[in-house]
């Protein structure tokens, strides 16, 4: 019994048993197969991880270029924000990307001259920003247009598109190995089932219900790309429309603006002139009005192209060193009388106060316009007070200011108590031809000048106002720690100032009516005027006539500049006298907005006055 009892014991527990050790081999190598599938499915993971990267690297690239693209179209610091962001984040992507390709040496490779590329890529947008925010949007331009900014990013998309090959490689191999392991599992668990129905048929949906799941998760992660993909696209198209719209928004309002105030003046000059040639033809000789109206006109205009030049930082400056109190002391006078008695001007002066370095005539116009804008904005009637003071900006506030640099300044506030600004309109207080003024109380461009003129001096301004408690404008201009030289202030003389007939002036310019005109205003201003329609035919007069006194010459011309004209004029007559006109120029005789030193320089248009003042001003 016992033997029986054994060998049943053998007959039944030993297949248990041999069916236990089995399913326990089966169990264990299901077990295996199974980890073996979730490292290949947690490297099918990684390397899509690593693909998203890519495309965020991407991403941020096109960002800082969007951004660095609408600052140089419109000079306004917010298009810069795309740019800076972007410049942030990159480094940290970069480094998340190393992090997650630390085992894969070739990867690590192309990562290394991806962000070398990109290093350079930044150097480039930064260097034409810079040439931007310094007042030389000609050669920002000009560094855009060489193509070195669109040839790194082509570098920079061929480098992700190889690492993007690779993953893509890589992805199909672990693809591969989970197909293995599934593979081996539908075996085993086969095995499984022909050694324990009821285990192995457990075991068979478990395995099912996970490859389905896998197979979910894979197609989610590919719709997820997919989606990705085509909302990257997206975003690019209407980013490329946002500013296309962005930049017609801003020219309509420049040439909007600027066809309105022309028209306006010319309708004047026009209307003048036609009544003056009617008034005339009929013997008329009441026709004075007429003529200053003509003129004024004309002046208005020609002061409106010198507050665009301002404001496009392209307004030819002549700084000299200034004392801010004196300054200020020396214009309060004439802000009392433009701003009438009802206004009180209080100014509130430093001691120890530094010195900029500026031009005095522009420096005077911006606090002039700035005071004429509180006057508005008090109704007339309040107080205005203009306070100096040394400032110093520091690496915070500079870093929170795009294009302040950290450093000494000289801080000149106006301040008024008039009705205030709101947020929104503080944030377009710059914009060339925006105003809250009523309909002929304003241009929109006193501020546009103000921003222009502080902007190329390499200062900053800054308006802090609350509606209903008034506003304050502060210049911060920065610290001059040249040689002492105290500016010549001198009151304008309003006399016509007369010359000889013994000092000859060669007049050289290409437009026939204006040397014509030039020539009969220095006639009638009591010189001898010899005349040249180009620089060839003005260096034939000056050989030809030894007694030239002056040369007055206009810049651009077509077949040689004024520039050049006057270098060989000086080297065959050293003694003599140059004067240069010009309706606009940046480079001949300008460079950083700052004229040459040595240079005089009387810009297109000019009144017979300023005229006869700057001539005898070069003669001595």
């Amino acid at each position: 019994m016992p033997f029986l009892q054994l060998r049943e014991w053998r007959s039944v527990v030993l297949p248990l048993a041999i069916g236990f050790l089995l399913l326990l081999g089966v169990i264990a190598a299901l077990a295996w197969f199974g980890a073996q599938r979730g490292i290949a499915n947690a490297a099918v993971q990684r390397t899509l991880e690593i693909e998203l990267r890519l495309s965020q690297i991407l991403s941020l690239m096109q960002d800082a270029e969007t951004g660095q693209r609408g600052y140089l179209l419109t000079g306004d610091e917010i298009y810069l924000q795309p740019y800076e962001a972007s410049h942030r984040a990159i480094d940290a992507a970069v480094e998340e990307l190393r992090t997650q390709i630390v085992r894969n040496p070739g990867q690590l490779a192309h990562l290394a001259a991806l962000k070398k590329i990109i290093d350079e890529k930044f150097n480039e947008l930064a260097s034409s920003i810079e040439l931007r925010r310094s007042g030389s949007p000609i050669d920002a331009a000009a560094l855009v247009s060489v193509g070195v900014g669109k040839r790194l990013m082509d570098r920079i998309r061929a480098v992700l598109a190889e690492m993007r090959a690779v993953q893509g490689g890589l992805l199909a191999e672990h693809q591969d190995n989970v197909e293995a392991a599934n593979t081996r599992m539908q075996l085993w668990t086969i095995a499984a089932f022909l050694l324990l129905l009821g285990v192995a048929a457990f075991a068979l949906v478990k395995f099912q219900q996970q490859t389905v799941g896998l197979a979910a998760a894979n197609r989610d992660l590919h719709s997820a790309h997919t989606e990705l993909v085509q909302e990257s696209l997206q975003r690019e198209r209407a980013e490329g429309q946002m500013r296309q719209a962005q930049k017609m928004d801003a020219i309509g309002q420049l040439t909007g603006g600027l066809a309105h105030d022309f028209n306006n003046m010319l309708a004047v000059i026009i209307s003048a002139l036609n009544l003056l040639k009617r008034r005339m033809a009929r013997g008329e000789a009441n026709v004075q009005e007429f003529v200053d109206a003509a003129i004024d006109g004309a002046q208005r205009a020609a002061a409106l192209t010198h507050r665009l030049l301002a404001f496009a930082r392209q307004q030819p400056l002549s700084p000299e060193p200034i004392d801010p109190n004196k300054f200020v002391g020396g214009i309060s006078d004439l802000l009392r009388r433009t701003l009438g008695e009802t206004v009180k001007l209080e100014t509130v002066l430093a001691g120890g106060l530094w010195r900029i370095h500026a031009d005095v005539s522009q420096l005077e116009t911006a606090i002039l316009n700035l005071a004429v804008n509180a006057r508005d904005a008090m109704d007339e009637a309040g107080r205005l007070t203009i306070e100096t003071a040394n400032a110093h900006l520091d690496d915070a506030y500079a870093a929170q200011h795009t294009g302040v640099p950290a450093g000494q300044y000289i801080l000149i506030a106006v301040s008024d108590t008039g009705s205030g600004m709101s947020p929104q309109t503080i944030e377009r207080a710059f914009d060339p031809f925006f105003t809250t003024k009523a309909t002929g109380r304003g241009t929109g461009l006193g501020l546009s000048q103000v921003h222009g003129f502080v902007k190329q001096s390499q200062g900053h301004v800054k308006i802090y106002s609350e509606v209903g408690s008034g506003t304050t404008v502060k210049l911060y201009l920065p610290r001059f720690r040249g040689p002492e030289e105290p500016a010549i202030a001198l009151k304008p003389d309003r006399t016509l100032q007369i010359g000889r007939p013994e000092e000859v002036v060669l007049v050289v310019e290409d437009e026939a009516q204006v040397r014509h005109l030039s020539v009969e205003a220095l006639r009638e201003l009591g010189y001898t005027v010899l005349q040249a329609p180009n620089a060839v035919t003005a260096l034939r007069v000056l050989d030809e006539q030894a007694g030239v006194t002056l040369l007055f010459t206009d810049i651009v011309m077509p077949d040689m500049n004024g520039r050049k004209l006057a270098d060989e004029a000086l080297r065959r007559k050293p003694g003599l006298k140059v004067l240069y006109t010009t309706g606009y120029t940046n480079n001949a005789i300008i460079h950083n907005g700052v004229l040459d030193p040595g240079v005089h320089l009387i810009t297109k248009p000019f009144t017979l006055e300023q005229l006869a003042a700057k001539v005898r001003e070069v003669l001595g």
